[in-house]
This record gives structure tokens, C-alpha cells and sequence, in this order.
């Protein structure tokens, strides 16, 4: 395996002890090509409970499930949000099963177990626990726990199990994440091994097997049962061997071993594409008309300009677009063209939109109707729904990147801003800093460093929308002069009745919620947005309605100075008199 890969060793013991049936269970898979980039090396182990007859199954369909599954989500999820769906799905399964069984109301007697995952992804390692198996990291002379047993303590004697998989119909997952070093070693273990063994104990007899860990594995079960565990004994061994150094990118794109094309002419045959025309260009790409010379489709074939063509990140994120368009589903998202031959250079080839942009829309229709602006925003929203159960941020939407075709369908185009948080979790640190958007359209937090969330898009969204009534922006060039979070906070928007008074006060309220300076008091969803532009919010009252104070604050301010200032005078004219 080359040096510039994740790469591990493993040790692995598991003996059944002094009981009958071994209810411990463990596991480990280890991915090649993407999806190591992508979903990382998986390390498991799990432990049933001595009062179940049935929590072997469990233990082992935990284990067995996460391993299938894990590698089965999306490979734009995060590791967290991908690991936490499969444990909680595993988790529902095992508690209807013994919901079905004879000991329905008897979880002592159910489908239950302990489970610690550890997930080493490029450089970071990501913990989940539930139970009282652990997770260890070596450290020094011992090992530093990295997990905490859910147990409730009633006595010096006696305490039992507070938290497990299948106890419950939900349940609660212990997360962390960690930063990895070549070296670092990790040990999990059920509690047949660490009641039985102390962690200095554990770290003494792994340096005396440090070219052998399953040996060293087998040392520590020993010394565990010549301690007197009567219980299952369970240990994993894991040494990171090296950690990755290539960027996530060179694993989803050809960017680093294709050929950039040349420009193309109208006429050409270019890789089984025939080129009918140009479409646009800009600094970051030129795109063509093309017929696929074997088909006879129509497509969008997509070029670096040769302002890019040096530049070895963004060729990779010109790559990624591609990588993107074929894990989203929506009809208000532009599809990637079926691919049926290998390239032989650097390019991407799209579904042909015939129509015109938003931008170009809005030109041709200036200061719409409410109602046309709802149908827009809403398609748009739907699509761009489809980026965020993907785990996606589209952080560069705006009307240029909003197509209309010719039976009115809206559809988001151009990916090349857009954040995957399954593939940013093995970036460079500079790309996550790296604001992609448009100034006119970011949320205003990204300008003091702020990450972008789905609220950031929704910001973007509620610009649009306003755009379309008004034929303005909501705070004028202002926003993207934002620097600070002063600067920030003194942001003003603009009413919307300010250019358009036939639009409704309530209107202006979701328009203004969806723009706010502050991610926080924006809408907690894209439903929530689109239904406020179609009824008026609870949390709407009038203007006329409102106190003064909240309905125009400086205003009330001033007034309230100038009275203060004619109160004082006039006392000090009274204290003359006296």
C-alpha cells in the first residue's frame, strides 16, 4: 500500500472464557480505492448481555449490519451522519424484534448488546459508543479511555446497564472525533478484558508484541482470564500505520491524470462529441452544444478555461461537479449526461437545458407578481433540498445559476462551489476556509469566517426571491462589505414596499426572516420559507400594530432623547427661577 494512503495493522482476540456461548462479536473492514477516501477503515465490537439468550444475535447483527450498511450511504454524508443513521437503524431493528418475541416487555431477555465503533477516515478518527465496552488510545505507559461506560451504580456491589442497542426504541450514541498521528494505537475491549486487566497492564504486554499484534491481542485475553474473568473476552489492536497526504478530490476526479482539452471549434469531433456551438464562457470554464456522435443526444459539454488549467484545486473541484451531478436525483437539479465510453481528457459532459437563466429572466421580466415568484422560488427550493439530504451546501446560488427551460421546469446548475461534507472531511484545512460564493448572494456570515450552513443558502434563496419583487438587493451593496461582526450587525434592510408597496406587509416578514444578518433568527427549514410566501407567519403582526420601539427603534430613540433633552432644560430653566 503506498505510503501516501491510510493504512493500518490489526490485532484481534476473542475466546468464549468460562461461559458456555461467546456473546461478544467484533469487526473490522478495510476498503481499497475510493472507498477508503471516502468512508474510511471501520473497527467494531460488540457485547450482549449474560441475562439474554439472544443477545449473540444482536451483538453480531450490529456488527454485521454496520459493516454492509456504513459503506452502503451516501458517499456525501459524513462519516457522523452516515454511522448514526446505521447504528440507530440496527437499534429500531433489534428492538422490534424483541418487541415480536416472547420476552416483549422483558429487555433483560431481548435483542441487546454494547457497541463501540471507531471509523479512521484520512486524518481523523471518529468514536461512537454505546454500553460499557470501550474504546482506548495508548498512551505513554497506559491507555486513555476515550469512551465512558453507561452503567448506573445502586451499590459497591451492585450496578447494571443504563444505555445499549436495542434497550430502547431510540437511543442516544456518544460521538467524538479525533486527529490522527502515524503510530497511534487504539484498543477495544468488551469487560471480560478490562475488568480483569489495568491499563498499564494492557500497555505492558503490547510493547512486548509490537511486530505482532494478534499475539499481543491473545497475551492480553490470558492475562485477563488468569485474573479470574469468568466472562467473554474480546480485544482489537489497531496501529495507524500512515495517514493520507493527496487532497479527498484526487480520489473522485481524473483531474490529476488527464489532459486538459484545447479550446473547441464549432465542426470538430471531440472525443465521439460533435460541437454545434458555443453556449457561455467565463473564468472558470467554456461550454459547448455537442452531439454524442453514437447516440445522436444533445448535451452540455463542459471545459477548465485556461485561466484554471495550472491551477491542480480547481481543476479538482471542476472534476467534482461531475461527481456531484451523478449522486443527486431531483428535476430542479441539472443531471450529468450518461456516460458510456472513458474519456481521454479533462471535461464533464451535462444534461442540455434549452431555455434562459434566472438573471436573463429577470431582465425580461422586471419586478414580477408574487404569484410567479412563488412558483420559481419553490422549484428552486426543491432542488436545493436535494443538496442538503445529501449532505451537500450549494454556496454559490444566484440567478445566474438558476436555469429556466422552455416548459417553465427550474433547475439549479454549475457545482463548482458546492461543499460535500463526506469529501470535506478529508480536505486540506485551506479549502474549508475558502469562501466559493457570489458577494451579491453569500449570507453575510461567511465575510467574517463564519462556516456556511443550509441557512447560508437559505439566505441566498431569500435574496433571490426578493430580487425578483423588487429589482433590488435587500441591503444594497452593503453585505458584501461586511468584514466584521460589528459590521455585521449594523446590516439594514431595506422593505421590500420600499420598491414594491402592492407587496404584502407579512410578504416583507418571510422575506426579511430569510435574509436576516443572523443565521439564527432565519427559517428552520426551506418548507418553512415557501410557506410563509404563500400564508402569513404566526409570529407576523402588522406595522401598524407594532409598538413604536420595534416598529421603527430609531425613530422611537431619537424621540425618546429629544424628550430627555427638553425634560433637562427645562429643569435647569425651574433651578434658574428659584
Amino acid at each position: 500500500m503506498a505510503a501516501t494512503e491510510l493504512s493500518i495493522s490489526l490485532g484481534q482476540c476473542s475466546q468464549t472464557g468460562r461461559k458456555e456461548i461467546n456473546q461478544d462479536f467484533h469487526g473490522a473492514l478495510v476498503p481499497s480505492g475510493p472507498g477508503l477516501v471516502l468512508k474510511g477503515i471501520s473497527v467494531l465490537i460488540a457485547d450482549g448481555i449474560s441475562s439474554s439468550k439472544v443477545s449473540q444475535v444482536a451483538a453480531e447483527s450490529v456488527v454485521k449490519s454496520f459493516l454492509t450498511d456504513f459503506y452502503s450511504t451516501s458517499e456525501t454524508w459524513s462519516v457522523k451522519t452516515s454511522a448514526m443513521r446505521v447504528i440507530r437503524a440496527a437499534n429500531s431493528w433489534l428492538f422490534a424484534e424483541t418487541r415480536r418475541s416472547i420476552h416483549a416487555n422483558d429487555m433483560d431477555r431481548g435483542y441487546v448488546c454494547t457497541l463501540s465503533a471507531l471509523v479512521l477516515k484520512s486524518r481523523m478518527a471518529h468514536v461512537f459508543h454505546v454500553g460499557d465496552s470501550r474504546i482506548w488510545r495508548l498512551d505513554g505507559d497506559g491507555l486513555e479511555p476515550l469512551t465512558t461506560d453507561h452503567r448506573t451504580v445502586v451499590s459497591s456491589v451492585q450496578n447494571y446497564l443504563a444505555r445499549a442497542i436495542g434497550m430502547a426504541e431510540t437511543v442516544d450514541i456518544d460521538y467524538r472525533m479525533l486527529p490522527l498521528q502515524a503510530g497511534d494505537i487504539f484498543v477495544l475491549t468488551t469487560d471480560g478484558v478490562h475488568e480483569h486487566v489495568t491499563p498499564r497492564a494492557m500497555a505492558a504486554l503490547m510493547r512486548k508484541h509490537p511486530d505482532d499484534l494478534d499475539a499481543a491481542a491473545r497475551a492480553i485475553v490470558q492475562e485477563a482470564l488468569d485474573n479470574g474473568s469468568g466472562d467473554n473476552l474480546t480485544i482489537q489492536i489497531v496501529r495507524v500505520d500512515s495517514l493520507p497526504t493527496a487532497e479527498a478530490a484526487e480520489a473522485v476526479s481524473d483531474a490529476e491524470f488527464l489532459p486538459v482539452p484545447p479550446l473547441l471549434d464549432a465542426g470538430e469531433v471531440f472525443d465521439g462529441y460533435k460541437v454545434l456551438r458555443p453556449l457561455h464562457s467565463n473564468h472558470r470554464s467554456h461550454i459547448y452544444l455537442v452531439e454524442d456522435v453514437q447516440s445522436g443526444q444533445t448535451a452540455a459539454l463542459k471545459i477548465p478555461s485556461i485561466d484554471i488549467r495550472d491551477d491542480a484545486e480547481h481543476l479538482s473541484r471542476f472534476m467534482m461537479e461531475d461527481w456531484i451531478a451523478r449522486r443527486i436525483s431531483s428535476a430542479h437539479v441539472m443531471k450529468a449526461a450518461p456516460r458510456e465510453r472513458a474519456g481521454s481528457f479533462l471535461y464533464t459532459v451535462f444534461e442540455y437545458i434549452e431555455g434562459q437563466t434566472l438573471a436573463q429572466w429577470m431582465i425580461d421580466n422586471p419586478r414580477c407578481d408574487l404569484e410567479t415568484m412563488r412558483g420559481i422560488v419553490e422549484q428552486i427550493a426543491k432542488g436545493l433540498r436535494a443538496f442538503h439530504r445529501r449532505e451537500m451546501l450549494h454556496q454559490d446560488l444566484r440567478p445566474e445559476n438558476v436555469m429556466i427551460d422552455n416548459a417553465g421546469t427550474v433547475k439549479i446548475i454549475d457545482f463548482g462551489s458546492v461543499r460535500v461534507a463526506g469529501v470535506q472531511e478529508t480536505a486540506p484545512d485551506h479549502l474549508r476556509a475558502e469562501m466559493l460564493g457570489t458577494l451579491q448572494y453569500s449570507a453575510p456570515e461567511l465575510f467574517v469566517g463564519e462556516p456556511a450552513t443550509r441557512r447560508s443558502d437559505y439566505f441566498s434563496l431569500g435574496v433571490i426571491a426578493y430580487q425578483m419583487l423588487a429589482g433590488k438587493l435587500p441591503f444594497g451593496p452593503q453585505a458584501a462589505r461586511v468584514r466584521t461582526v460589528a459590521q455585521l450587525r449594523k446590516l439594514k434592510y431595506k422593505p421590500v414596499a420600499d420598491h414594491r408597496p402592492d407587496v404584502p406587509e407579512w410578504v416583507d416578514f418571510a422575506l426579511r426572516k430569510s435574509t436576516s444578518a443572523d443565521p439564527d433568527k432565519r427559517h428552520d427549514a426551506l418548507s418553512e420559507f415557501t410557506a410563509d410566501l404563500r400564508a402569513p407567519n404566526k409570529a407576523f403582526t402588522p406595522q401598524a400594530s407594532m409598538p413604536i420601539a420595534q416598529r421603527n427603534p430609531v425613530a422611537f430613540w431619537q424621540a425618546l432623547c429629544a424628550i430627555l433633552a427638553a425634560t433637562v432644560i427645562l429643569l435647569f430653566v425651574m433651578l434658574g427661577q428659584q
